[in-house]
């Protein structure tokens, strides 16, 4: 539901989660290699780069997106129709 009225140009789909290598802040960095580590041996899996969700956002038909860094590991990433 959330998507369709983003597709029919009536919003935006809000993620907040991490994005690995967007800080600059090297412990953040470090949180980030430590939690890519903790999902690799719980779920067998990674935390996502930029590219890993830009290649997400356009196989589900939006168009462009915006990520904006926020206090600790989390961004917060808009997707527009």
């Amino acid at each position: 539901a959330i998507a369709q009225g983003a597709k029919a140009g009536a919003g935006k789909v809000i993620i907040i989660d991490a994005v690995v290598g967007s800080p600059s802040h090297s412990q953040v960095l470090e949180a980030q290699v430590l939690m890519d580590m903790q999902m690799m041996m719980l779920f067998m899996s990674k935390e996502r780069e930029e590219l890993n969700w830009q290649k997400i956002f356009m196989e589900a038909g939006f168009s462009h997106y915006k990520i904006q860094p926020v206090l600790g590991m989390r961004s917060i990433i808009q997707l527009y129709p």
